[in-house]
């Protein structure tokens, strides 16, 4: 049988395979020193489930769907469980030219739907269960550019995994028990100076992308591009993916525009090494040209354990700090998502 749930009941929480869509908020909090900071983070974690069903019930069609992050520095504090083993603090890179910049994170949300007074609803609702046991670091609202397209003009994304390759890449499995079922995030802001690049001619524009401009076709002659050094191939020869859902963001009347990075994937060090290569470079190529217009303010590293994680955190706080037996609503760690648009 066709499985046609997706079209009755709102998608479940830590749905990496979420679609694509035309809004979506990148919420970036820190804990507050008050002591029961990180009680509160896990029961709102244990809820996040219901509010994602209570906000998204109103109108299914917009497809609203929250994955949540915790980073190195609270996680066992949050979770009271062991550390996911490639869990890290986000590491600065240096290059010769530009820097990957490390900041502050202990909680991330990605929110998305296709409506924005959606994505706004449910950050109102997360904030507000919270309240002073966070701060919030960074907030960004992302918005669909025509047909996927970055402010800098480009295709973006074009190269996602899809079908089953989507959760080969992104899940990690049983090899890392404390990890199981849920994937790692890395997140960049980057700020665009849409000026400079546009005095840059679109033959080198397409050179330093890797891709032509209009159409999207991936360029043969294009050593040292973007796509190039983006592009991780290990020793034994094997290309690994990692899925991006980057969006632009912007404030014409203030002069910013950026696109924000997100990436998921079952390994973190995938992510490290596609950044230490752009930042770097990979001798004989050099850094990523694109540096040259785009300057990243943040960087953090997160882990989204899965749904069935977060809801042991709801039960723990009604059984006092113990995890009760329960069913879970749907096979797998992750559950039914509608696919992904291209």
């Amino acid at each position: 049988m066709t499985d046609n749930s997706g079209a009755r009941t709102p998608i479940q929480a830590q749905s990496v395979d979420a679609p694509l869509s035309r809004s979506a908020v990148f919420l970036t909090l820190a804990l507050s020193p008050h002591a029961d900071a990180p009680a509160r983070a896990r029961g709102l974690l244990g809820d996040l489930g219901g509010l994602v069903r209570a906000v998204g019930f109103r109108d299914l069609a917009q497809h609203l769907s929250c994955v949540v992050g915790i980073g190195a520095a609270q996680w066992e504090a949050i979770t009271g469980l062991p550390r996911p083993a490639q869990l890290h603090p986000f590491e600065e890179i240096v290059g010769t030219k530009h820097t990957a910049v490390a900041t502050a994170g202990d909680l991330f949300f990605h929110i998305r739907a296709e409506r924005d007074d959606m994505c706004f609803e449910l950050e109102r609702l997360i904030l507000d269960k919270l309240g002073d046991a966070v701060t919030v670091v960074d907030e960004t609202v992302g918005f669909r550019y025509f047909d996927a397209r970055d402010l800098l003009g480009f295709v973006d994304g074009t190269e996602n995994p899809t079908g089953a390759g989507m959760m080969e890449w992104t899940i990690v499995g049983d090899d890392d028990p404390a990890g199981a079922g849920g994937s790692y995030i890395v997140t960049q802001k980057y700020l665009h100076d849409l000026s400079a690049w546009n005095d840059i001619p679109i033959e080198t524009q397409q050179k330093i992308i890797g891709r032509t401009k209009v159409d999207n076709l991936e360029l043969d002659d294009a050593p040292g591009s973007h796509k190039d050094l983006a592009t991780i191939v290990d020793d034994d020869g094997v290309e690994h993916d990692i899925l991006r859902d980057n969006m632009p963001f912007g404030r014409p009347g203030h002069g910013e525009f950026g696109t924000y990075f997100i990436g998921y994937s079952k390994d973190v060090w995938v992510i490290e090494r596609m950044l230490q290569r752009m930042f770097r470079g990979d001798p004989p190529l050099g850094y990523d040209r694109i540096l040259d217009v785009s300057r990243a303010v943040t960087g953090a590293t997160f882990f989204a354990p899965s749904n069935d994680v977060l809801e042991s955190f709801g039960d723990r706080s009604s059984s006092g700090g113990r995890a009760r037996p329960r069913e879970t609503r749907r096979p797998g760690a992750w559950g039914h998502a509608p696919t992904r648009r291209p």
